[in-house]
């Protein structure tokens, strides 16, 4: 029986997640957290026997506390860190979104827990820390992205040094094929209006500006320790492909089926082995056709702008992060227009110094430093 830990547990990954846990005999839920939603937070330990639960916001974390007296509540950053710590999990599957997801995957494999990783923040903020951290404890770091799954399956299955190149899918969000000019008065409700995928506002922004390929490169840069020169990205607006590989003779291995992101959370919960998942098996004459197209780097601009910060490495990566928080934000708070998410970024970008990244340290303050750069440039944004 594998005990499981789910962080970020009332979102869609956390929620699919305890679906796959519940039909599975061999995975038992641990532990949940979640950041203000108490009352789904309590409903779902309930329902699933848990008697461990962290909420990140301490007035939440207050109220489930006068609310339930079935088990025990933690409360802050600090009560999630307790939670991977006390509950004797034998993975963590960290579903927490945006960096603030970081800190719970350093608590996590710093205790030499295995880590089944949806917050692609960990890896794109502390990049060469959380894999070398995983490295020294010996704690598995398994991708729960359908893209990073996908590629995590087809780069285990060859031998060291075949693989000369990863590819990964997008969609196109829903603005697929729209130019610049196309984009400078769409509304929130278009840009969450995800054609293939049901996700979260935030993500679903990402991937309505393609910031979230963008961030997906970065992170299979590090997931798979491959240069950005062999990692691309190609839109796939049927979603049936996951990520391809090209092998060194010449041979090129995908990874298909219908986009059910309890796949990938099934995988990474049992990996090594595979349960059975409930879903419609893949038809390919019914599905007719499968189409590919370049993205459009001028249109979507977070994309290249997320590369850039990639391939700088040291402390930008982080500022880009941060300040694309902040900037989506201010967009679904309709503060700014969606065409002024990728300016808000690069002005940040340009405003923080790079330095090199030598400790978890840093990236707090840099962190902060890039949000009050985002914020002033939402402010100058607003005034011109």
């Amino acid at each position: 029986m594998r005990r499981v830990l789910i962080l970020g547990s009332t979102g869609s990954i956390g929620t699919q997640a305890l679906d796959v846990i519940e039909r599975n005999n061999e995975l038992i839920v641990v532990g949940l957290s979640a950041g203000r939603d108490h009352e789904a937070l309590l409903n779902q330990a309930q329902h699933h026997r848990v008697e461990t639960i962290a909420l990140a916001d301490p007035d939440a974390a207050a109220l489930a506390s006068e609310q339930w007296d079935e088990g025990t509540v933690f409360s802050g950053i600090d009560g999630i860190i307790r939670l991977i710590i006390e509950t004797e999990c034998d993975i963590v599957l960290n579903a927490i979104v945006g960096s603030a997801g970081l800190p719970p995957t350093v608590a996590a494999l710093g205790e030499g827990i295995d880590l089944a990783l949806a917050n692609k923040e960990s890896l794109v903020v502390g990049g060469e820390l959380v894999t070398q951290l995983a490295e020294a404890t010996g704690a598995e770091l398994i991708p729960v992205d359908s893209e990073h799954s996908a590629l995590f399956q087809l780069v285990h299955a060859e031998q060291p040094g075949t693989v000369d190149r990863l590819v990964l899918t997008a969609s196109g969000g829903p603005f697929r094929g729209r130019s610049r000019e196309e984009l400078e008065n769409v509304s929130i409700q278009d840009a969450l209006a995800h054609p293939t995928w049901d996700m979260g506002g935030k993500i679903t922004i990402d991937s309505a500006t393609l910031m979230n390929k963008g961030l997906e490169i970065i992170e299979a840069h590090h997931l798979f320790g491959v240069d950005y020169s062999q990692i691309d990205a190609v839109i796939h607006p049927q979603s049936i492909i996951h990520s391809l590989i090209d092998l060194n003779d010449g041979a090129t291995m995908a990874h298909l089926g219908y986009p059910d992101m309890r796949v990938p959370i099934s995988y990474a919960l049992n990996y090594p082995a595979r349960a059975d998942v409930p879903i419609e098996r893949l038809d390919l004459a019914q599905v007719g056709s499968l189409t590919f197209e370049q993205p459009d780097r001028e249109a979507f601009r977070c994309l290249a702008l997320a590369e850039a910060a990639g391939r700088a490495g040291g402390s930008l990566p982080c500022v880009m992060n941060a300040a694309n928080e902040i900037a989506v934000a201010a967009f679904l708070n309709e503060e700014i227009p969606f065409l002024a998410i990728p300016e808000v970024i690069e002005r940040a970008m340009d405003s923080v110094e790079q330095v090199p990244i030598g400790h978890f340290s840093q990236l707090a303050d840099l962190d902060v430093e890039a949000r009050v750069k985002a914020r002033e440039a939402i402010a100058e944004t607003v005034l011109d």
